[in-house]
């Protein structure tokens, strides 16, 4: 026996039950799927430093190395670097006339060049580009933070349904063991009465029967529990849930239904996410109405030409250039900006369907919230009459006015009875967990 509860002491120590509150908080802490959608938000944070690192332009160090006997460059390279002689322009072989090709000139040896150099580019005006950009960048930003509270709110409705359906399975476990107490009253009663010569063995075998009958529903419901468990433990990363509480319903069915659909247009986050999309596509539009502006750059370089590696400031050299372009054809350019007029004005009916959309969605899940809680008053009385009745019918049956065919129908009417109040409680907090999802309630944030 001390062996036993050393055993047992471990178990008992990192054994955990919790309620729905304390599930959700533990899902957010360590849902690693909820983690890696929240990066999305990072990435975007990204493609606004990016738009952003445009205002700096570019500053780079190259070095290109080349080889080449090309007449054009052998001789250019020669004058970068300030070595071209009058060798190179042929003008040895001048007494042979103008029309005469001069060797040195046209074909001269190989050439190696070497030009490290430092470059700055810089651009002084987009046509608006970068700063739309920017703007752009900013939108998806929230707009990604809305999709990852959407993501989240809907892994918060994912654990309702697991903890709820941990609830319904435990709740299913006591409702059986309750019949297992009342399938072993019967085999005793049988059997007294089978010694009392009043009932044949038959009677005796049917109530073991369905003695037995229950025990196997108690194995497959505590399964159920079990794999409930299981699920619970995944989405919420704590392998130490082995017990849950009560039923969590989390919005009343008497709710207001103007109210709440006027709480899901401001709440909801997929509505929030598609607003800032359409923002996102007015402002595209402006980008590329721009294409008239001219563009303007900056091109500052300091470099060396030799034919090795040299310090010589004799064979360095400067370059400052500056840009400007003013577009008047430029092929694609009309068509991406129809195209985008044309992904805006479809991005807004888009959000105009789902605001249309999301009222009949909220309407929908609170009348099926109202049919599901009606059911449980029904399910109550079904319940309550049903436990009078086999009470009923077992007092019948000692008094040999009925058979044991139909009190073992009874009984089996009183399980269904007791089953199906545990599901409409279940179907009822389900229903209360896709009207709390429709309508983007706070509710389902983490417990501060």
């Amino acid at each position: 026996m001390k062996r036993l509860l050393i055993g047992l002491t471990p178990l008992m120590m990192f054994a955990s039950t919790v309620n729905f509150d304390q599930a959700l908080q533990e899902t957010f802490k360590n849902n690693n799927e909820l983690k890696a959608k929240k990066l999305n938000i990072e990435i975007a944070k990204q493609d606004l430093a990016k738009a952003k690192s445009y205002d700096w332009g570019r500053f780079y160090i190259s070095e290109d190395v080349t080889k080449t006997n090309n007449a054009l460059y052998v001789f250019g390279n020669k004058l970068s670097s300030r070595e071209a002689t009058f060798r190179d322009f042929g003008m040895v072989d001048s007494r042979k006339g103008l029309d005469y090709a001069p060797e040195d000139l046209n074909k001269p040896a190989a050439r190696v060049n070497y030009n490290p150099k430092i470059v700055y580019e810089l651009p002084l005006f987009t046509g608006f580009k970068i700063t739309y950009a920017k703007e752009i960048a900013k939108l998806q930003i929230k707009a990604k933070e809305f999709k990852y509270n959407r993501d989240k709110n809907s892994l918060a409705i994912e654990v309702l349904k697991a903890y709820n359906g941990a609830v319904a399975a435990k709740y299913f476990i006591k409702a059986l063991q309750s019949a297992k107490e009342t399938t072993t009253s019967f085999v005793k009663m049988t059997k007294n009465l089978f010694n009392q010569g009043m009932i044949v063995k038959s009677d005796v075998l049917s109530a073991e029967s369905r003695d037995s009958e229950v025990d196997a529903k108690i194995i497959e419901a505590k399964n159920k529990y079990n794999l409930a468990l299981a699920y619970l433990r995944f989405l919420t990363g704590n392998s130490e849930i082995t017990d849950v509480q009560d039923f969590r319903v989390i919005i009343s069915p008497e709710s207001d239904l103007n109210i709440l659909q006027k709480e899901a247009l401001k709440n909801r986050n997929d509505i929030k996410w598609m607003a800032k999309n359409v923002q996102t596509m007015q402002k595209k539009v402006k980008m590329d109405s721009n294409i008239k502006y001219p563009t303007a750059g900056l091109h500052l370089e300091y470099g060396q030409n030799n034919d090795q590696p040299t310090l010589d400031r004799n064979k360095d050299y400067y370059l400052l250039a500056a840009n400007i372009t003013y577009n008047f054809i430029n092929a694609g350019d009309e068509e991406n900006l129809q195209k985008s007029k044309i992904q805006a004005n479809q991005t807004a009916l888009y959000f105009k369907h789902m605001q249309n959309g999301i009222k009949v969605d909220v309407e929908q899940k609170l009348l099926n919230l109202r049919a599901k809680t009606s059911i449980i008053d029904v399910k109550i009385k079904n319940k309550d009459l049903a436990h009078t009745v086999l009470n009923q019918y077992k007092e019948m049956y000692k008094n040999g006015l009925v058979n044991i065919a139909i009190l073992l129908m009874k009984q089996a009417e009183s399980q269904k009875a007791d089953a199906e109040l545990i599901k409409a409680k279940y179907d009822q907090a389900i229903a209360a967990a896709e009207l709390e999802l429709a309508i983007g309630s706070s509710i389902l944030k983490e417990n501060k």
